[in-house]
C-alpha cells in the first residue's frame, strides 16, 4: 500500500477530530474540524452510526494516521508489542512514540509528525553523534537525538533556536533547544501519552 499524500484534514475530518497532522494550522480557526466536523464527502453527513467492527477499525486508523505508519509496519509494530512483556495496547503506544520521528516532534524540532518524518528522510538528524535518516528507527533510553552539525544553519533550525517561547517537552524526554538536541530519559508511561488513542479497540481489532 502506498502512502496517503492526500489532503491530511480529511483524514482529521473522517476520524472525526484533530490530529494534529498540519502543525500550527491545527490550533488556529482555519482547521477544518474546528469549522465542519463531518466526514468528508456528499454523504458524510447522513452517515450511520458505525458498528464495532467500524469502531475497531477507524481507532486503528487513527493510529497509523497520527504516527504516519502504514499499514504492514504497523501490523509488525502491533505483532512485536504482542511478544513483549507488559500490556499489549500500553507496549504498541510506547513503541510508536519512540520512534525517531515521533520523538523528533515531541522534542519541538518540528512542528509535526509529517515534518519531522522529512526532516528525518532528509538526513538532518542524528542519534548518539551517528546520522539516521529511519522515521521508524527505534530510540532507546539514554539515546541524544540532535540536528547533525551541517543542518545547524537552516532558517528552520535558526528560528527554533531564536525562538523565546519553547514547546511542551514530556517528562521522558528531555530538550536543549540552544544546542538543538534532545535525549531519551526513559520509555513513556502510559499517562504521558496524549495521543488520545484508545489502544484497547486496537488490540480487539487485532484480536478478532
Amino acid at each position: 500500500m502506498a502512502r496517503y499524500t492526500g489532503p491530511v484534514c480529511r483524514l482529521c475530518r473522517r476520524a472525526g477530530e484533530k490530529l494534529f497532522l498540519k502543525g500550527t494550522r491545527c490550533y488556529t480557526d482555519k482547521c477544518p474540524v474546528a469549522r465542519r466536523n463531518v466526514p468528508p464527502g456528499q454523504h458524510g453527513v447522513s452517515r450511520r452510526k458505525l458498528s464495532d467492527y467500524g469502531l475497531h477499525l477507524r481507532e486503528k486508523q487513527k493510529a497509523r494516521w497520527t504516527y504516519g505508519v502504514l499499514e504492514r509496519q504497523f501490523r509488525k509494530t502491533f505483532e512485536r508489542a504482542a511478544k513483549s512483556p507488559g500490556v499489549t495496547g500500553e507496549r504498541l503506544l510506547q513503541l510508536l512514540e519512540l520512534r525517531l520521528d515521533n520523538v523528533v516532534y515531541r522534542l519541538g524540532l518540528a512542528s509535526s509528525r509529517p515534518e519531522a518524518r522529512q526532516l528525518v528522510r532528509h538526513g538532518h538528524f542524528q542519534v548518539n553523534g551517528h546520522k539516521v535518516d529511519i522515521p521508524s528507527y527505534q530510540v532507546r533510553e539514554g539515546d541524544v537525538v540532535e540536528v547533525r552539525p551541517k543542518s545547524r544553519d537552516l532558517a528552520k533550525f535558526q528560528a527554533l533556536r531564536e525562538s523565546p517561547v519553547g514547546p511542551t517537552v514530556p517528562d521522558w524526554l528531555s530538550a536543549d533547544l540552544e544546542n538543538l538536541r534532545g535525549k531519551v530519559l526513559r520509555a513513556p508511561k502510559r499517562e504521558e501519552i496524549d495521543s488520545g488513542l484508545h489502544e484497547q479497540l486496537i488490540v480487539e481489532y487485532y484480536s478478532r
